[in-house]
């Protein structure tokens, strides 16, 4: 089992974003072409109200920044080195576009909150986030309760664990108006014996008196649809970031789900933007490689969410250009 679940976690791959004014440069898409600017519906009356923009950049494999509020969020970040689990023998993933960016490179536009899906090295990278830590130890992070080892032996002074089911809420100030950022930790995949707890999801809620957006983030397309079920009132997403490719093991044994997954999750959601993540778009060499297959396409997907929910759009992200979104306030 402890094989399958290091299989499982070398093969589901996400992908993280860059501020507006970083110097990276302007990168080709993993296959289709990115969707620029999408904004939100006018509000009726003829009146303008106020817009928020979120901005989301990919990163690759698994990594994004995420500027919501006024905050910058750094997700799931591989900056140092390629990804490897220990054993790049087995498998040894690089990143095809933004090479050379680094850690400092991204602390120089100043980071808010690091926030941490899951605890293999996919996700919690030890290498890179042993140079976070060293450069920056006051950034608060967010994370599962099973990257607790790990984070523990790293100088980081302000770490909150969310186990699925918990929430967080943080104050973001900001220029003449305040606003709050909820997150909701969701349950992600089990990375072991079916009674270990499950790695996170998360949604999050940005806040000023009401509700301004929701964006949710799980890289592997897993989910409990009874932690939906059961709080459906409570939850939704405009935003729903998400793998949309299978990726399969000999026995079509999911390791990265997609799909039709993909589109009940969206649908469960009600989400307004669908952001496709190129999970398996990454240089890759070692034994594994040669083990993993991909079932569906980009575009059966985008056919597949326009039957189920034909108002939601599609936003392919390019690797280091931020896609806009504009909501009301």
């Amino acid at each position: 089992m402890a094989t399958t679940t290091t299989t499982m976690a070398a093969l589901q791959f996400h992908q993280q974003q860059l501020p507006v004014r970083a110097p990276w440069p302007a990168l080709s898409s993993c296959r289709p072409r990115a969707a620029a600017v999408r904004s939100s519906s006018a509000s009726g009356g003829g009146v303008v109200r106020p817009k928020e923009t979120v901005k989301l950049t990919y990163l690759e494999i698994n990594s994004w920044v995420w500027e919501v509020g006024g905050w910058r969020i750094l997700v799931d970040p591989i900056l140092a080195g390629n990804l490897d689990f220990g054993a790049p023998w087995l498998f040894d993933a690089a990143k095809k576009r933004l090479k050379s960016l680094g850690v400092d490179e991204v602390l120089q536009s100043s980071v808010d909150l690091l926030l941490i899906t899951q605890s293999l090295d996919d996700h919690c990278h030890a290498r890179t986030l042993s140079q976070i830590a060293a450069a920056a130890p006051d950034l608060p992070v967010l994370t599962t309760p099973n990257a607790r080892p790990i984070l523990a032996a790293l100088p980081f002074r302000h770490v909150t664990y969310l186990q699925p089911g918990d929430t967080h809420h943080y104050m973001l100030p900001g220029e003449g108006r305040s606003f709050s950022l909820r997150i909701l930790a969701t349950p992600g995949p089990v990375l072991g014996p079916p009674w270990q707890r499950p790695e996170n999801g998360y949604i999050l809620t940005l806040l000023q008196q009401q509700e301004i957006m929701s964006l949710y983030y799980e890289p592997h397309c897993v989910y409990d649809r009874s932690f939906f079920d059961n709080r459906q009132q409570q939850l939704g997403a405009d935003v729903v970031i998400t793998p949309v490719v299978k990726q399969l093991l000999p026995g079509n044994f999911p390791v990265v789900a997609g799909q039709e997954d993909a589109v009940e999750l969206a649908r469960m959601l009600r989400a307004r933007y669908v952001v496709p993540m190129c999970n398996g778009d990454v240089d890759a060499k070692g034994l594994l490689t040669s083990f993993i297959s991909t079932q569906g396409t980009l575009h059966a997907f985008q056919q597949l969410l326009a039957d189920a929910l034909p108002d939601a759009q599609l936003l392919q992200p390019t690797p280091g250009i931020p896609l806009h979104l504009h909501f009301s306030i």
